[in-house]
């Protein structure tokens, strides 16, 4: 039985790191004052009569710490791309010069940085239900094997503890995370 509890932590594992990563793409889209092509990833445009993702149409270039810079492949959706980005809602004002947009990004204001940590919070937190629905699932898994008496009642607390401490090593991470973003956020 001691392969089974293995298994049953590798998935819970396997999708507790899939809550952090998803963590970690929500948290590269939070401005903290250096430009970085992640913020503009999940920018869609409208492009060929459907939304698609900014990657798709153009690349993304970081020529200096408050400037991105987008290479539009297509010369026909230069202005659905400006658009696409004066309208995402992270206040951005791009400047088109030929194929080429570039993306100034203005200095936080002290309640920009405070919407920003605040946003970090909410992405922690969601990440943080995550993981405890993946715990859910594995003490619920644990309970049907005891109740098919597949594992013993010492043998279920064993396996509850591990889940426990993997779900709380989980946590510490998203914490020690959201304290590394709004650090960031909070910086000059």
């Amino acid at each position: 039985m001691a392969a089974d509890l293995n298994t049953l932590k590798q998935d819970l594992t396997r999708r507790m790191d899939g809550a952090l990563e998803t963590l970690r793409r929500e948290f590269a889209g939070l401005r903290a004052g250096r430009a970085s092509p992640a913020l503009l990833e999940p920018v869609r445009v409208d492009a060929y009569g459907s939304e698609v993702p900014l990657t798709q149409v153009g690349n993304i270039g970081v020529p200096e710490s408050r400037m991105l810079t987008v290479q539009v492949w297509d010369r026909s959706l230069v202005s659905s791309v400006e658009k696409a980005i004066r309208d995402c809602g992270l206040g951005l004002n791009p400047q088109t010069e030929g194929q080429l947009i570039r993306v100034p990004l203005p200095m936080l204001t002290e309640e920009r940085r405070n919407e920003l940590a605040k946003a970090a919070g909410r992405y922690a937190e969601s990440t943080r239900v995550a993981i405890r629905a993946v715990r859910r699932d594995g003490m619920d898994q644990i309970k049907g094997h005891e109740k098919k008496s597949e594992i013993g009642e010492d043998e279920a607390k064993t396996w509850s503890d591990e889940v426990q401490k993997l779900t709380d090593q989980y946590i510490k991470r998203v914490d020690d995370a959201l304290v590394e973003k709004e650090k960031d956020i909070r910086q000059v």
